[in-house]
């Protein structure tokens, strides 16, 4: 009996929304095999495919292909450990063989909320915030003003040697202007990304910098 070794596969939501859990194995004639499924824990191991049956949690949206399994319509549940378990009944006895597969669903990001002040006053320290929390995996994050991107930095030091007056976060998705001045005023939206579908972008809010009364 054969079968494949451990194996690690992606399935991109967007675009496939399909996964391919592939095993394979031969037998000899004359003998009698048993094939299940499982799905690793945590919480528990769970049943995929057993007594030649779909569980409730797949039966609609699976197919079996011989051994392996085509699921339709995954989420980021489907993401984890699936094992395909075979047994051999031959004149020697019992034969057990097991593949394990490695399933993570990548997903595409949502649109960010964005959180951008109407206003504010030269002198002060203001930052605004990008975030989203579907993607998967984590997206960057970068800022854009008046429909330009911002130049990238992560740190003061950085930004003082470029003579730039903030500091822009790709992980975090934040963008701080210590200090804010006049010059800043603009439009300004962000955008998240993580490799997988297309970018997606908030709506672009106004920030407008006015004088500090003294």
């Amino acid at each position: 009996m054969f079968l494949p070794r451990h194996k690690n596969i992606s399935s991109i939501l967007d675009q496939t929304n399909e996964a391919i859990l592939s095993c394979r194995y031969s037998v000899g004639k004359g003998t009698t095999s048993r094939l299940e499924w499982k799905k690793l824990g945590p919480p528990r191991v769970s049943f995929v495919y057993f007594n030649d049956k779909l569980s409730d949690d797949f039966k609609d949206r699976a197919d079996m292909m011989d051994s392996s399994i085509r699921i339709r319509n995954v989420t980021r549940q489907d993401s984890g450990k699936y094992r395909c378990e075979v047994s051999v009944t031959t004149a020697e006895g019992q034969n057990l063989g097991e593949v394990t597969i490695s399933l993570t669903v990548l997903v595409a990001p949502a649109l960010p909320l964005c959180d951008v002040p109407s206003s504010a006053l030269s002198g002060t320290v203001v930052e605004l915030r990008c975030k989203e929390n579907q993607g998967l995996p984590a997206p960057q994050y970068k800022w854009y003003r008046n429909g330009v991107a911002l130049l990238e930095n992560a740190g003061k030091g950085s930004a003082k040697i470029q003579n730039i007056s903030y500091t822009m976060n790709k992980k975090t998705g934040t963008l701080l202007f210590d200090p804010v001045s006049k010059e800043d005023t603009g439009e300004y939206y962000c955008q998240a990304d993580n490799g997988i579908g297309r970018p997606k972008k908030c709506s672009a809010k106004q920030m407008r910098v006015g004088k500090c009364q003294k």
